[in-house]
């Protein structure tokens, strides 16, 4: 029976799970946690990996593995393949400003979307990288090569000189300077990112295709072969065997709304980012800063543990009686208002009791996501089936309410690590090396049916809009 192992190098965690690189059974698995913060070492990932391997019980019988990791983040290397500073993360938003400007310097939105299939804003690499060249000149200087997360973890497991970074596409797609579309780098665009340098980039590897470990000292032997990795959102895809018309809602810290397609986006809103699935299809994708720490924070407010705070929010009518929850509480990504706070509007001496206050969180973060969705359909990407994931969609408030404000039925997998399987599967696709993905079994899933409120969600738009300081359309 060979074994595969997947990894999940998320924000927050490292996880790792063990396969049967047939039937996909998990067979073992750990995790271990990584800093906090927005600004890390990328040595603490490759602990973290360490960490989790040994609580998974070693990777010595694995004959292949593969990483999935957070997107967007910027690790730069000088020419001894040492890091020139420490990574920053998708979710480290002191480059708004870089990315604005680098938006106007090459010729404004439209020009983006159509060359890349996205806009930069300032989770994006391509926005990192102008904000290191007119910040920190000296870091720009001594960068020899620019990877992402996952890249930089898949070449320090495999060992090897710099022209041994490799990646996939779509982790690349969401740099800011790779088109999901073509399938090649825009090193114009990088070269635009940080004015006049040109660092080496990753090559791009195909979904099958695997390097070998060529060190001794690892976590994994030597020889095991290395599948191409991916992001996390293409990872949690192929984990859950997404296909064309499949929809994720992603709940996790951040809210994440994404389609398998075969057409690539060009929205000039920049709302949409046209990025790559771990396939050869395309991961249109829209990212809220605002996930599953919305309830969380209101929950806490209302001195409720997270059972209650449900409770508290079923117990309201739809709608809340008027109340409105906007929830940009960390800012937001989309629309892109780095700055924006959150917002209770509708507010009376009536409607603000402890019940509607829950219902209004969960529907305003929900709607925020419905937003994320039509934006993609407005793409010309359909989409048939709704499947929820990560830790909010394990609220009984969300599982009862999501429906109703999505319009239709939403399925609900059962928990598992997703990322971390769909990288296991890329890594037993790389041990056979040829043809489609194996055929593992799809996740089972609870469909959850509402009546649909499009009054709520119409409300939500007119509050959001408030916040925005224009008119609703």
């Amino acid at each position: 029976m060979p074994l595969v192992t997947g990894v999940d190098s998320s924000t927050q965690s490292c996880k790792v799970v063990v396969c049967d690189a047939d039937s996909g059974e998990v067979v073992r698995s750990g995790s271990a946690p990584h800093p906090p913060g927005t600004e890390v070492p990328p040595a603490a990932w490759l602990e973290a990996f360490g960490a989790a391997a040994r609580a998974a019980g070693g990777l010595d019988d694995v004959s292949a593995a593969s990483v999935g990791a957070q997107q967007h983040g910027m690790v730069c290397l000088d020419r001894d393949g040492a890091v020139v500073r420490d990574a920053l993360l998708w979710n480290d938003t002191r480059s708004a400003t870089a990315a604005d400007r680098l938006v106007a310097d090459f010729g404004g939105a439209e020009q983006w979307a159509a060359a890349v299939g996205v806009v930069p804003v300032a989770a994006f690499t391509a926005a990192k990288l102008r904000w290191l060249a007119d910040t920190e000149p000296g870091h720009a200087d001594a960068t020899a090569a620019v990877c992402l997360p996952h890249d930089w973890l898949t070449w320090r497991l495999g060992g090897g000189r710099l022209d041994a970074l490799v990646t996939d596409r779509s982790d690349a797609s969401g740099t800011g300077y790779f088109s999901a579309a073509s399938g090649e780098y825009r090193t114009d665009i990088l070269e635009l990112a940080l004015r006049g340098r040109r660092p080496a980039l990753p090559r791009v590897l195909g979904p099958a295709a695997s390097v070998p470990v060529r060190i001794d000292d690892g976590p994994l032997r030597r020889g095991t072969l290395l599948g191409a990795g991916a992001g996390d959102n293409a990872g949690a895809a192929l984990g859950l065997d997404a296909r064309p018309g499949d929809c994720i809602v992603s709940l996790g810290t951040s809210g994440v709304v994404s389609a398998v397609t075969a057409t690539a986006p060009r929205d000039p809103s920049g709302i949409v980012a046209g990025f790559a699935d771990a396939t050869g299809h395309q991961l249109p994708l829209v990212c809220t800063l605002n996930g599953a720490p919305v309830l969380a924070a209101t929950a806490r407010m209302l001195g409720a543990d997270l059972e209650e705070f449900a409770r508290l929010a079923l117990a309201a009518p739809a709608g809340a009686e008027g109340l409105v929850l906007v929830p940009f509480f960390s800012g937001e990504r989309s629309p892109n208002l780095p700055n924006a706070t959150g917002a209770l509007q509708g507010v009376t001496g009536a409607n603000l009791t402890r019940e509607n206050i829950a219902r209004a969180a969960v529907e305003g973060l929900l709607c925020s996501l419905r937003f994320c969705l039509d934006a993609i359909a407005a793409q010309g990407t359909a989409v048939e089936r709704i499947l929820v994931v990560g830790g909010g969609g394990r609220s009984a408030a969300v599982r009862a309410i999501a429906p109703a404000v999505f319009g239709r039925d939403v399925d609900f997998p059962a928990d598992g690590e997703y990322v971390a399987r769909g990288a296991a599967r890329q890594a037993a696709w790389a041990l056979r090396g040829d043809g489609p993905a194996p055929a593992w079994p799809r996740p089972t899933a609870e469909s959850c049916s509402a009546a649909p409120t499009p009054a709520v969600y119409d409300r939500y738009r007119a509050a959001a809009e408030r916040v925005l300081d224009r008119p609703a359309t």
